[in-house]
């Protein structure tokens, strides 16, 4: 877990050294991403933003209750490994949001229009670390394609839609991602 924390503290202090190219760089794909909405895609998007801690509370919820009804030890411990992962991924996504105290960047730009405005603060994106982490925690339990494919690409929209919406820069997405693989990584001791 310490590793975890270094790591993202260290990438984090590379990315406050790189602040002012990074805030440029996410300000203009903020902007090209907001001028490309269509009403559908927003419609979609925020569904899908919507329902990413039902989805991260039902993966795990399934794998016990499967486990349970089929008596398989190893499903419902990685059931536990997979809600761990996602509920240590959000413990560390709310202390390190309270810690970087980074704005949304509709506050700092005022020129941007978010889809709507959630409260909170910006670094890490927590959709996007609870679904990286649910996503890395299953395919480490279930090393296949066919669960590893639906799980990213799944985690990887979830993330999209959040710089979609406009209420997270992508380097918050990024970081949220780190954070996300980094703590299923970093539970791995508690899969069957």
């Amino acid at each position: 877990m310490n590793k975890i924390l270094l790591i993202f503290c260290l990438l984090w202090s590379c990315t406050v050294h790189a602040q002012g190219g990074m805030d440029k760089l996410d300000l203009k794909i903020l902007q090209k991403t907001e001028v490309s909405r269509t009403a559908t895609q927003t419609r979609a998007l925020k569904i899908i933003s919507d329902a990413n801690n039902y989805v991260n509370i039902a993966i795990p919820a399934g794998l016990f209750v499967a486990g349970a009804i089929d008596h398989n030890k190893d499903m419902r411990q990685n059931a536990l490994y997979v809600v761990s992962s996602t509920a240590t991924t959000a413990l560390l996504n709310f202390a390190l949001k309270r810690i970087i105290k980074r704005p949304r960047p509709f506050l700092v730009h005022l020129s941007l229009t978010p889809v709507y405005k959630p409260g909170e603060y910006s670094m890490p994106s927590g959709h996007t670390s609870a679904s990286f982490s649910t996503a890395t925690a299953l395919s480490m339990a279930y090393p296949k394609w066919y669960v590893a494919a639906p799980a990213f690409l799944w985690a990887g929209t979830v993330g999209y839609s959040r710089v979609y919406l406009g209420v997270h820069n992508p380097s918050d997405v990024v970081a949220g991602a780190a954070l996300g693989v980094g703590t299923a990584f970093g539970f791995n001791f508690m899969k069957q």
